[in-house]
């Protein structure tokens, strides 16, 4: 397994060793010694799969009071994957970082508590699936505009496409305009 160290602090790259053969392949999507080896002690709570076209983009999405640290990979497909810290006191608040996540690389992302966090689809189709630290509370899912301007998450959008958002993610606030209370981010 490998760790690939990203600029925001603690959000981390993790390749994982695949066995292959004639036959396929084989490798450990998660395992508790070696990934809390890498520095990621959390259990995990729920596990969750979507699928989606080319074209969709879900986010950016987070939880106030009941933060999730993700896990998360793509089983079939490819997609760009993106992190926004909003860590209150991190030196890299409100920065984004992303990378592609495919089925053939079978790379992962750790996303620590406190991130925001979306996917654009590459590929015709995509499985992306991902482990959680807390529970889904939909009465606290909170989601920041997919384009916001202050973030500039750089979205390999092809000219001319249209994009695929839910209305909640249509509707998503600036990121200037999120509050966090005292018992949040």
């Amino acid at each position: 397994m490998q760790i690939i160290e990203t600029p925001i602090q603690g959000l981390l790259e993790i390749q994982p060793k695949v066995f292959g053969d004639k036959r396929g392949f084989f490798l450990e999507t998660w395992q508790k010694k070696r990934y809390e080896e890498a520095g990621i002690h959390y259990q995990f709570v729920q596990d969750n799969r979507s699928f989606s076209s080319r074209g969709t983009l879900r986010g950016l999405h987070f939880q106030k009071r009941f933060p999730q640290g993700k896990l998360v990979s793509v089983i079939f497909g490819e997609v760009f994957d993106v992190a926004v810290d909003l860590r209150r006191g991190s030196n890299t608040y409100g920065n984004w970082f992303g990378l592609v996540l495919s089925a053939e690389k079978c790379n992962q992302l750790w996303i620590p508590p406190g991130f925001a966090h979306g996917f654009y689809v590459l590929s015709e189709t995509a499985f992306f699936e991902y482990k959680c630290t807390d529970y889904y509370h939909p009465e606290d899912e909170a989601g920041i505009l997919w384009n916001d301007k202050d973030i500039g998450v750089d979205w390999p959008i092809p000219p001319a496409s249209t994009v695929l958002l839910s209305e909640k993610d249509r509707n998503g606030l600036p990121f200037k305009e999120i509050s966090f209370s005292e018992n949040t981010l």
